[in-house]
């Protein structure tokens, strides 16, 4: 499976059959993303919850490409209101095909809404994380969160690479990431939601050396507009 980052929490999937999955697709607006929303065309899109720095680019990109998007139900109706035709409202537990993989809806504890161009703020349910299984990889995608201990069940889905937020002010930091792998037992961590904004810078190579040195657990540090295979 190849994954590529475009910054903040936006990543892309491929499992090199012809499928690909959009992650909170954060670009046009991310400071750090060099990547045109044009540019990519996917089967699927997972939202995570509905701040603007997640949902991003998530209309155009649904319109053009006419991608199913999966979201918790509230973020899933008021996509519909915005004119995205192929949207999926699901919940904490649920699972959802997509073309190549599943995706579970898993808890994430932080907070949810979107603000429209008039600055009006829509409230727009809960947050949420995912366990995907595609391209023959298990990866969990924690979304914008607090370190929990209900990190340890989402552990038991033997988690392949985690992505991770270490930014701090507005998710968990690098001290209760690290604690996170203590419960998820991932193979791989890569951090995300950090470097974007002045209050989230972290040093990842620090957490990378903790991490390495601490745990059994590899840290692959991915720079915007870059791609790895697993």
């Amino acid at each position: 499976m190849k994954l590529t980052y475009f910054g903040h929490s936006a990543f892309l999937f491929d499992d090199g059959q012809q499928h690909t999955v959009l992650l909170d697709p954060f670009m046009s607006s991310n400071p750090t993303c060099g990547t045109s929303p044009s540019d990519v065309n996917p089967d699927a899109i997972l939202l995570t919850h509905a701040h603007n720095d997640h949902v991003g680019d998530t209309v155009s990109i649904a319109t053009r490409s006419e991608a199913k998007v999966f979201a918790t139900v509230e973020l899933a109706n008021f996509l519909s209101s915005q004119g995205v035709e192929n949207v999926v409202g699901a919940n904490h537990g649920g699972t959802v095909t997509f073309p190549g993989g599943t995706a579970k809806f898993v808890p994430a504890w932080h907070s949810s809404s979107y603000t429209t161009e008039d600055g009006t703020v829509v409230a727009s349910g809960v947050p949420a994380g995912f366990v995907i299984r595609f391209g023959g990889k298990t990866i969990y995608a924690a979304g914008d969160t607090a370190l929990f201990m209900d990190m340890q069940l989402i552990g038991d889905e033997e988690i392949d690479i985690a992505l991770l937020p270490i930014g701090d002010h507005f998710t968990m930091g690098p001290e209760d990431a690290r604690k996170a792998i203590d419960y998820l037992r991932p193979g791989t961590v890569v951090p995300c939601h950090c470097n974007t904004f002045p209050a989230i810078e972290q040093d990842r190579d620090a957490f990378r050396n903790r991490v390495e040195g601490e745990t059994a657990t590899r840290v692959v540090v991915m720079d915007p507009d870059t791609s790895r295979d697993f």
